[in-house]
């Protein structure tokens, strides 16, 4: 399974980026889709999760309301949609997939395959 993440970048306080993770390799509509962040010298910490049918989702406390994750399983993709955003979210930004896809998890040691992750800096 290969995950590739892509738009990231820079922007201001209070503006909006959508990333987006392109699977290939495998069909991921059976598997939990998730996203988690990592700051410099800080641990990976879980962002958004969503059930293999996009039937539940989870979010951390931190972005709730301000973060949406959806998916696309007949394009192999899934989106974090990032509003309102805050100086704090600066960050690496991965996507992972997990089996089975019923379950959400936070730890990211329970995620099987990664991205190389994509860059979000929000200048304040």
């Amino acid at each position: 399974v290969q995950l590739v993440e892509s738009g990231g970048g820079l922007v201001q306080a209070g503006g909006s980026l959508r990333l987006s993770c392109a699977a290939s390799g495998r069909i991921l509509s059976a598997y939990t889709m998730a996203w988690f962040r990592q700051a410099p010298g800080k641990e990976r910490d879980f962002v958004a999760g969503i059930t293999w049918n996009g039937g539940r989702t989870d979010y951390a406390d931190s972005v709730k309301g301000r973060f949406t994750i959806s998916r696309d399983n007949a394009e192999n993709t899934v989106y974090l949609q990032m509003d309102s955003l805050k100086p704090e979210d600066t960050a690496l930004y991965f996507c992972a997939t997990d089996f089975p896809g019923h379950i959400i998890e936070t730890r990211a040691s329970e995620y099987d395959y990664w991205g190389q992750g994509t860059q979000v800096t929000v200048s304040s």
